[in-house]
């Protein structure tokens, strides 16, 4: 730098001080310091009125390190060296910084010069008691908060809901609207117990909260748990206002020290039900966590807020899938989107198995119809109207031009699947599982008196389990740093993976059916490895982000139920047609067997059927039978 110039820096702690004497004292001093001491006439001067040094969270001082970074200055100049900092580290990390810039830091009371190494001690050690005598007077101000508090003073804060200062009084006095809220909100939550569905009610009702801000669970939590309802003054109880807690022998508590809202009856059941209600206490809702395959990965797309995850109703067969939630219906606003397990588990991953069938039959020749046709086969894509064609060409083209699918496609044999290079101890724990399962299946097979049939599938399955378990371990291991744009292999592996670990079932269409079959702790790690976002919209999903890149979306028809015998119709008609085209007709006892269902169901999917016009029913001998409806005959 060829000319200098200088930065000015002042401070002080509070507006009354700069108000009075000691900022224009700064300026003045530093102003004719510059001046005739260091011979600099060109210098800016940076001001932070009611700032604390304990911490650099200042605007003034942040601007001027940016105007440093940028080498527009040759020297710092502060009046004492707490105005930049009275924290060591802040400091040391600022003057490490400044030295890059050849600029150098010039403190006009304490008299040094860090150009030399005495100088640069000297600092130093000027900083150490600076920070020193910032903690002791931290100390003695609190000692006196905390004298004060024990006496039932009050030491300053915001005013808790239901109370506001008043003429002549040093302690909040109750504000009589304010406190009809707290009443309410007391009263709701023994009628409803539940600090979520309170926040609802107060939303829906147009209450006020003491800031104008929106009414959530942890504000209604917040209150329902403060003493100060009930006229007991609570002080030093945590850290900082969001903190954590103190132990409780540092707390400082006075009871009835000022005018109660709520009386201690009251407050006492309140404080039963939020023990009882493991949604009112933090800790034994941590204690308790579920895994949840969709967590953090849905987003709303009403109001682009995420989903949080809970628990449904509880199954006959004693599962209980989660239900996902717009934090925005949590929060009490009129966002009330949601969507559970029970839909979104079978369409995604049923989505996922079809998508490996497109990779072992996609070709350059294969129409858009043909390629959603597939995408869209099974029972959970019933009321799917469409995927645009957009997305459907781009996978085409990413199936069949990326550098790493191309191959993929073609081995439709492949039995193994490399997820990664074998090179680390879950490589070759999975390729010794293999050469089990090998093993064991020629045991089987070769040797007569080895073992029963049911130890062998039980065996096979426990192995096959272990394989599945080690895969994915892999894939979710190597996921950020095999996923990108252009690796399309990863990406095909692994749904190429969770179709290996169906367990040999064709198409599992219900949450039941996968639950059993994979797992729910297997579809969380496949989930998270391959997919980046899912949308929801009306209860159901219109968009997915994998972590290839790929978007791919989704287009429901309005208003259309779908029945159970929809579902069976879906499922069964095309090998019920198959069964005709072999054998001319089918009776209502193969009609049973062929769905699995009982009379009165194998009726109702004949007599869709022949309302959709793909069969007649025609009289056989001695019974009812069904052909196949042939307008040309």
């Amino acid at each position: 730098m060829s000319n200098k110039k200088a930065a000015l820096y002042i401070r002080v702690s509070t507006a009354m001080q700069a108000d009075k004497d000691s900022l224009p004292l700064q300026r003045d001093d530093l102003v004719n310091y510059a001046r005739y001491a260091l011979n600099i006439d060109d210098y800016e001067i940076f001001e932070d009125a009611g700032f604390s040094a304990k911490n650099t969270d200042r605007p003034k001082y942040q601007e001027m390190m940016t105007r440093v970074r940028n080498r527009e200055f040759s020297h710092i100049l502060v009046w004492k060296i707490d105005r930049i900092s009275r924290n060591l580290i802040d400091f040391c990390e600022m003057y490490e910084e400044i030295k890059k810039y050849d600029t150098a830091f010039i403190s006009k009371n304490e008299q040094f010069d860090t150009s030399s190494a005495m100088g640069e001690a000297m600092l130093k050690i000027i900083l150490v008691f600076a920070e020193l005598e910032r903690k002791l007077t931290g100390e003695r101000v609190l000692s006196v908060m905390i004298d004060r508090a024990s006496k039932g003073m009050w030491n300053g804060a915001r005013y808790p809901l239901g109370y506001n200062q008043a003429d002549g009084e040093d302690f909040p006095q109750i504000d009589a609207d304010e406190a009809k809220t707290v009443q309410y909100i007391f009263d709701l939550y023994e009628e409803l117990c539940s600090s979520t569905k309170v926040a609802r009610v107060l939303k829906k009702e147009n209450y006020r909260t003491k800031r104008d801000g929106e009414w959530r669970s942890k504000t209604i939590t917040d209150i329902l748990k403060n003493p100060f309802y009930v006229g007991d003054y609570r002080y030093n109880y945590k850290q900082s206002a969001r903190g954590k807690k103190k132990r409780e022998e540092e707390w400082v508590l006075v009871s009835d020290n000022h005018p109660a809202i709520i009386t201690r009856d009251q407050f006492n059941r309140v404080q039963g039900i939020l023990e009882e209600n493991y949604k009112g206490d933090s800790q034994r809702q941590r204690e308790s966590v579920k895994t949840s395959v969709f967590s953090k990965l849905i987003v709303c797309g009403e109001c682009d807020r995420h989903y949080i995850a809970g628990s449904d109703k509880v199954r006959r067969n004693g599962l209980i899938p989660s239900r996902y939630r717009c934090v925005g219906y949590s929060h009490g606003q009129k966002c009330k989107g949601s969507i559970g397990d029970v839909v979104l588990l079978p369409f995604v991953f049923n989505y996922l198995s079809n998508y490996y069938k497109l990779t072992q039959t996609i070709n350059p020749k294969m129409r858009i119809g043909t390629i959603r046709k597939i995408l869209l086969s099974g029972v959970p894509f019933i009321r799917v109207a469409d995927i645009p064609d957009e997305d459907v060409m781009a996978i085409k083209n990413y199936l069949i031009y990326s550098n790493n699918a191309t191959a993929l496609y073609k081995h439709e044999s492949r039995k193994t699947l490399t997820v990664v290079k074998r090179s680390d101890p879950m490589e070759t724990e999975l390729k010794i599982q293999e050469t089990a399962l090998n093993r064991l299946q020629d045991l089987y097979l070769y040797s007569s008196d080895s073992m029963s049939q049911k130890d062998y599938i039980l065996k096979k399955t426990e192995i096959e389990r272990e394989i599945a378990t080690i895969k994915i371990n892999l894939i979710e291991k190597n996921t950020a740093t095999k996923f990108n744009n252009d690796d399309a292999s990863m990406f095909i592996e692994g749904v190429a993976l969770l179709k290996s670990i169906m367990l040999g079932h064709e198409q599992a269409y219900t949450y039941e059916d996968l639950a059993k079959n994979i797992g729910i702790t297997h579809m969380h790690a496949i989930a998270n490895a391959l997919i980046s976002k899912i949308t929801v919209s009306d209860g159901v999903p219109v968009k997915i982000m994998f972590k290839n890149g790929m978007v791919h979306h989704f287009t429901w028809q309005e208003n259309k139920t779908v029945t159970l015998v929809d579902e069976l119709v879906y499922q069964y008609q095309e090998p019920i047609l198959k069964h005709i085209e072999k054998h001319g007709s089918i009776d209502r006892t193969e009609l049973r067997k062929l769905t699995r269902c009982g009379t009165c169901s194998a009726d109702r999917v004949a007599y869709a059927m022949i309302e959709s016009g793909a069969l007649i029913q025609i009289r056989g001998q001695s019974h009812i039978k069904y052909a196949k409806n042939d307008p040309k005959s």
